[in-house]
């Protein structure tokens, strides 16, 4: 698998860590709202401060990380030339960071000019992200099944984004759309095609290199995009049509979403069963978590889509919850504690004199550090999924949210910390030996 990694195609550290480290930020503030507000809102995924939430959590956490690890990830993975990633991530950094609390404020206060001023953000940041990492993916002569699912997850930000917009939009007085309909339009693509695809093409290659298991079979790796695009196509276009069999084409379109992600979380889960080490660092139980409850969303949403559906107005707030907190931020927190230490690693390879060894990759984060932060994250979790139905557990919950992610952040410093004080170490030893050199002649 490494011999197939390119590492003097990475980009600047600067360039993916900017992300990494800003993400937290948005985790810690959605807990602290959720933590002051009570959760009493929580009882209907349609009412203002939800759909607030939800977007500093989608956003701002899980799409801030994300972003950083396409940057990462195509040039080393793929070998795609992503073009001036210093530029092109500022850009894209800067549109996320402004965007996504002035969109979570214009749920708050329901003020259409705000939402205006998110999509005129929002929308470039994420229009240049899908153009040149599209277009660095799109050069790539190679072929793959990682490199498949990279294009199709890059692919379907597109139509997240242009939906997502739509709805803004609407919402500012701008446009008129049909509210209901894109908006489960918006979530399919953007939590099946952007966010599930980009996280199973990255586990392709990540999975086994970094938890040691056997590969993924090639039988899902092959079929899983196809899947999954021709399931997004058959929901929008039940969605979109209006004919007597457009409901069919909607049922079946969900149904097929739902056995992609399912075979995809149960593999998983066999793979780690399977690997070579049988240790459980917190990246492997961040993984299990985010697997078992994919699996879980599947299901109930299987029993759901067979029984007709439910007049509870919690449970969709409920199985939102289980999908970005429990599936991608538990996925995210336990990919980011390989990525960050295995970044400074690598930076420090090249940077450092030959002969000066890095530190160890498994060192720069205390394992004590990250078996709080992820007990913390998965008591969050506990507690915010009946939340819904009891506003007095999203109280603590959203507290230990909050703290979580403030614990994620620090973690990740850590290693930033380490790759700095070495930078900085040799540079002065390199300048005080150069100055000794320089006076030996005079003496």
């Amino acid at each position: 698998m490494s011999a197939h990694l390119s590492f003097d195609q990475a980009p600047p550290i600067s360039v993916p860590l900017r992300f990494f480290l800003t993400a937290p930020l948005f985790g810690i503030a959605a807990g602290l709202l959720l933590a002051i507000d009570g959760g009493e809102t929580l009882a209907n995924r349609g009412h203002p401060f939800t759909l607030g939430l939800t977007h500093l959590i989608a956003a701002g956490f899980l799409l801030q990380v994300m972003a950083g690890a396409l940057f990462q990830f195509v040039p080393v993975v793929t070998g795609g030339n992503v073009r001036r990633p210093q530029l092109v991530a500022s850009l894209v950094h800067l549109g996320l960071g402004l965007g996504t609390p002035l969109l979570a404020t214009a749920f708050f206060t329901l003020r259409p000019a705000l939402f205006t001023a998110a999509v005129s953000l929002l929308a470039p940041g994420l229009l240049i992200l899908v153009a040149i990492v599209g277009l660095a993916l799109i050069g790539v002569s190679a072929q793959g099944d990682t490199l498949r699912a990279l294009r199709a997850a890059v692919l379907s930000l597109l139509p997240t984004a242009l939906l997502g917009a739509t709805l803004a939009l609407t919402l500012s007085g701008l446009v008129v759309s049909p509210v209901a309909r894109v908006l489960e339009a918006h979530q399919a693509w953007a939590l099946g095609g952007w966010a599930l695809t980009l996280l199973a093409g990255v586990s392709w290659s990540v999975v086994p290199m970094f938890q040691i298991t056997p590969p993924y079979p090639t039988a899902l790796t092959r079929t899983f995009v196809p899947a999954m695009l021709t399931g997004l196509g058959l929901l929008s276009m039940g969605l979109l049509v209006s004919a007597p069999w457009a409901d069919g084409l909607l049922l079946l379109g969900k149904a097929l979403l739902l056995a992609d992600a399912a075979a995809f979380a149960a593999m998983t889960l066999n793979l780690q069963a399977r690997a070579k080490r049988k240790n459980s660092d917190s990246t492997r139980l961040f993984f299990r978590v985010a697997m078992i409850c994919l699996l879980s969303f599947c299901v109930v949403g299987a029993l759901l889509l067979a029984t007709g559906g439910s007049t509870m107005t919690e449970l969709p707030v409920a199985l939102g919850i289980l999908l970005l907190l429990g599936v991608f931020g538990a996925a995210v927190c336990g990919m980011l504690y390989k990525i960050v230490p295995f970044l400074v690693w690598l930076h420090l390879r090249s940077q450092l004199p030959k002969g000066v060894i890095p530190p160890n990759v498994n060192r720069m984060i205390p394992p004590v550090r990250t078996q709080r932060q992820f007990w913390l994250y998965l008591l969050g979790l506990a507690l915010l999924l009946p939340s819904p139905w009891l506003p007095l557990a999203a109280r603590a919950g959203g507290l230990c949210l909050a703290l979580s992610c403030g614990l994620l952040l620090a973690n990740l410093v850590g290693p930033v910390r380490i790759y700095r004080q070495h930078l900085r170490q040799h540079h002065n030893q390199f300048i005080s030996q150069n100055c000794a050199d320089g006076e030996r002649p005079e003496s």
